[in-house]
């Protein structure tokens, strides 16, 4: 049986080839993703043994979505089909000054529409010792709102760790109207690891702070199962040439990472769910919380330099990076 198990909807990513505007010629490049997924493919390749729980399309493209998971060494035992669509994104590169831009395409898709009541989580969860899910599944539409709800509330009643990775999603709660703090509060209430920083913080409390360590208090004071705090820090000099950093917070002390610099950067899509995942996989193996937060960040710059949603690296991989190993050509 799966120790985690991540919620969310399975998606197609369609990407402008280079650097072009989307349909500046005529083809896409496809691959697949979502935050949960994500998440879901770097702890397989982490080494922990995780299932995807979702709603996917009955058609070829749900199927070679699915076999994307597998492939990666992710459960889809969890995962129910229905006859409607797959979830898509358009991706806009960004280039020099030019942010990258992404067009929702999720109205109508066998996720958005299944019944909140689809996925049997009495089921799903015996065994699991770690769920997950993102700010991004319940703005999909008031099902998947629902749906979110329903899920973390299981998790908590069957003694299941919550983590939720904030991601809020202006276009897809303005689509529908949702009242995005409130349903987030509600998810975040059962939180024991959160994937936050003060601007998340600021919405779903409806407060302002005059500074992150104020925020987390806050978040802490408001939410009285949550354990850990993880957030990242980016500076941008322009599109491809960026550096991040985190910190991991608990209730009594702050863990700060190195600056990860990233010149040339391929495709940050995907790399704060690489963040969480990177943590999760510290948290889950009873890690210091100083490797934690050096783990999370190392597997997050990795991110930036593989094109697609997924974080195709092992755990060596990033403790190698964490290491500052050498830039040579490996033989």
């Amino acid at each position: 049986m799966a120790r985690v198990i991540c919620f969310g909807e399975l998606l197609l990513r369609l990407t402008a080839p280079g650097s072009e505007r989307l349909l500046q010629s005529h083809s896409l490049d496809v691959c697949v993703g979502g935050a949960e997924a994500n998440v879901a493919v770097s702890l397989a390749n982490f080494g922990h043994h995780v299932a995807f729980a979702s709603v996917v399309a009955d058609n070829p493209l749900g199927s070679a979505a699915l076999g994307e998971l597998r492939r990666h060494g992710v459960s889809t035992s969890a995962v129910l089909r229905a006859p409607r669509r797959m979830g898509l994104y358009f991706l806009e590169p960004g280039a020099v000054r030019r942010p990258a831009a992404i067009t929702y395409d999720r109205d109508g898709s066998a996720f958005a529409g299944a019944p909140p009541d689809a996925l049997d989580w009495h089921t799903i969860l015996p065994m699991a010792e770690l769920f997950h899910i993102s700010g991004v599944t319940p703005a999909i539409g008031p099902k998947t709102a629902k749906a979110a709800i329903r899920a973390v509330k299981a998790a908590t009643a069957a003694g299941v760790a919550v983590s939720f990775d904030g991601n809020y999603r202006t276009q897809l709660w303005d689509a529908w109207d949702g009242d995005g703090p409130a349903i987030l509060r509600e998810i975040l209430s059962s939180a024991t690891y959160a994937f936050i920083n003060e601007r998340d913080i600021a919405l779903i409390l409806k407060s302002r702070f005059d500074s992150r360590e104020g925020a987390f208090e806050a978040a802490f004071a408001a939410f009285p199962r949550l354990e850990v705090i993880a957030a990242t820090t980016r500076q941008q000099s322009s599109v491809d040439d960026q550096a991040i950093a985190g910190e991991l917070v608990t209730r009594e002390r702050r863990w700060v990472s190195p600056v990860h610099e990233l010149p040339g950067v391929v495709d940050r899509i995907g790399g704060g769910d690489a963040f969480a995942a990177g943590a999760l996989h510290g948290l889950i193996e009873g890690r210091d919380l100083q490797y934690t937060i050096d783990f999370a960040v190392a597997a997050g710059a990795l991110k930036h330099s593989i094109p697609g949603d997924f974080n195709r690296v092992r755990a060596a991989e990033v403790e190698a990076a964490m290491a500052g190993g050498s830039l040579d050509v490996r033989r």
